[in-house]
């Protein structure tokens, strides 16, 4: 038999694809370039390297070993990012906690995690005080004080606080090799049925899916680009599949970077200005917040870049923040992904096409980004033909996609069902390779034996004038089976009536763009759409209430 491995000689590093190697350049090429928290807190790359070696000592300090699990509750901060880091880099594995989950989920993620060790900032004292006597793991609690925050009262047992830890340890720490398939982090999606189920990935997808998502971002012609001359501030929390791995990008090319601790929209949208923000990722709801606060409305964002994610770009936010000078575009992924499987950029030469083909593109769910494998298959795992038109489930491989659900084997089974990851997402390509998704297999609408896409009606919804939010759900019907119902929140004094979204809907279908089962049977006009603690309409709950 002929050998073909690769000859080895002893001596040469083998080097494995650890999230220390993230570091390398950023802290040769950018060590005085600056991380801000808060626009109150400031340190260089320099100071983040001691920081993260200093952490890595307090850590190992507290008996975190190669294996052990540390949970972090947090804001969007500098020690979350320097927990990205340090405690993966030790051999331990992060624990990103979900602070918006219910005080006896958040206790069920950390003792499915098994966490040893955890963070917890003074905002979320009264949480933790209510479920301390629950965490069946937990035996080191750290305390994250802040300047401004008043803690309340509680019997947990610190074994000190996180900035006292620091100036006590060493600012150097010998981060060692390990086999890059170790796993790094862990954390729990946000269904709306069921317990959370954990998701976790290794040094070497993280190190891949940094990689990959920096080059799909800086491939573009022009605009609806990352790169090194850009002012970085997160929207996205950083408990969510790693704030959607852009820290690392971030980081890797040691770009200024903002941290806004907890979202305020004002603050956010000072900071974009006093920081001089100009790349943001986040889930619409944020943007909207945004843009319609009063901070927002003397803002000059026309160098602000943002990738919409967690749901679908509608035409009507798009269309708003293009007026405001955002590059923005979608993007699309899972928790269960890493996130990032593709991207809307705009192709070369777009800036011929007219406005509404280029707002068109910009919403799209995009093309994938390189590495990924992505499908629209029927029921037979069977690819779809790409006319724009055929639809079917997205199932997708790529190197950094999770390997499974944390200690449950049935639904990591179904996950990966056929060989590919299931990602429950109904969606169309069309020739030029675009994908379009139109709904949730949870959340598709059938109506008149059509499939109705609530995403599509929604982002129709979203252009009439006065519209600010808007959810589409399916409720039952005898003659139809099931007929959309359109709920509209509307901008402060805006004066629109059923009939006018109704009439709205109806010119689209008219023109043949959707069909005559689209157009809302009921439309109810509301304060407010209940969110996941994501920040996504949460259309369970919507159904469960108007129904």
């Amino acid at each position: 038999m002929r050998d073909d491995a690769t000859a080895t000689t002893p001596s040469a590093y083998a080097y494995p694809l650890l999230i220390k190697q993230l570091l390398h350049t950023s802290f040769v090429q950018a060590p005085d370039q600056e991380i801000v928290y808060r626009g109150q807190v400031r340190m260089t790359y320099s100071t983040l390297r001691e920081r993260i070696a200093r952490l890595a000592n307090g850590l190992n300090q507290l008996g975190a070993r190669h294996g052990s699990t540390v949970a972090v509750m947090d804001w969007d901060s500098h020690r979350y990012l320097e927990c990205y880091f340090a405690v993966p880099m030790m051999g331990a594995v992060l624990q990103t906690v979900n602070v918006r989950l219910s005080p006896a989920e958040i206790a069920y993620t950390i003792n499915h995690a098994g966490a040893e060790i955890l963070f917890v900032h003074t905002d979320f004292l009264p949480v933790v005080e209510a479920i301390k006597d629950q965490l069946e793991t937990v035996r080191t609690f750290v305390w994250i004080d802040e300047e401004g925050s008043e803690a309340s009262t509680h019997s947990i047992p610190f074994s000190t606080e996180y900035e006292a830890m620091l100036a006590a340890s060493s600012d150097r720490y010998d981060f060692p090799d390990f086999d890059e398939n170790t796993r790094a982090t862990t954390f729990y999606t946000t269904g709306t049925t069921g317990l959370p189920k954990g998701v976790y990935f290794s040094h070497r997808q993280l190190v891949l899916h940094t990689i990959t998502v920096m080059a799909a971002l800086s491939s573009p012609e022009s605009g609806q680009r990352f790169h090194r001359g850009d002012v970085y501030m997160p929207l996205t929390p950083m408990f969510h599949v790693h704030a959607w791995g852009m820290p690392y990008i971030a980081t890797v090319l040691g770009v200024k970077q903002v941290y806004p601790g907890r979202y305020m929209p004002d603050r956010l949208v000072q900071l974009v200005r006093d920081e001089g923000v100009t790349f943001s990722h986040c889930v619409g709801t944020i943007l909207h917040m945004m843009l319609n606060c009063p901070e927002a409305r003397s803002a000059d964002f026309s160098k602000w870049k943002i990738i919409i994610g967690g749901g679908a770009l509608t035409h009507g936010l798009a269309r708003a923040a293009l007026e405001r000078g955002i590059d923005i575009f979608a993007g699309y992924g899972m928790s269960e992904t890493c996130p990032v499987l593709s991207l809307a950029q705009l192709p070369p030469g777009a800036e011929a096409l007219d406005a509404d083909e280029q707002l068109r593109l910009r919403c799209k769910t995009g093309l994938p980004i390189p590495l990924v494998d992505l499908r629209v298959v029927n029921e037979n795992m069977e690819e779809v033909v790409h006319d724009g038109k055929a639809y079917g489930e997205i199932v997708a491989r790529a190197p950094w996609l999770t390997q499974g659900y944390l200690n449950n084997p049935e639904a990591s089974a179904h996950l990966w069902s056929g060989g590919y990851l299931h990602t429950q997402d109904i969606a169309n390509i069309d020739p030029t390779g675009n994908l379009q998704i139109t709904d949730r297999m949870k959340d598709v609408i059938k109506s008149g034996g059509e499939w109705v896409s609530s995403l599509e009606i929604e982002s129709l919804i979203s252009l009439y004038p006065g519209v600010a939010e808007v959810a589409v759900i399916g409720i039952s019907d005898e003659k139809w089976g099931e007929r959309p119902v359109a709920l509209v929140v509307l901008h402060e004094g805006a004066v629109v009536t059923e009939d006018d979204i109704k009439r709205h809907v109806l010119t689209f279908s008219t023109t043949g763009r959707i069909s005559k089962y689209a157009v809302p049977q009921i439309v109810r006009f509301v304060d407010a759409l209940e969110k996941t603690s994501v920040g996504k309409a949460n259309k369970k709950w919507l159904r469960a209430q108007f129904a």
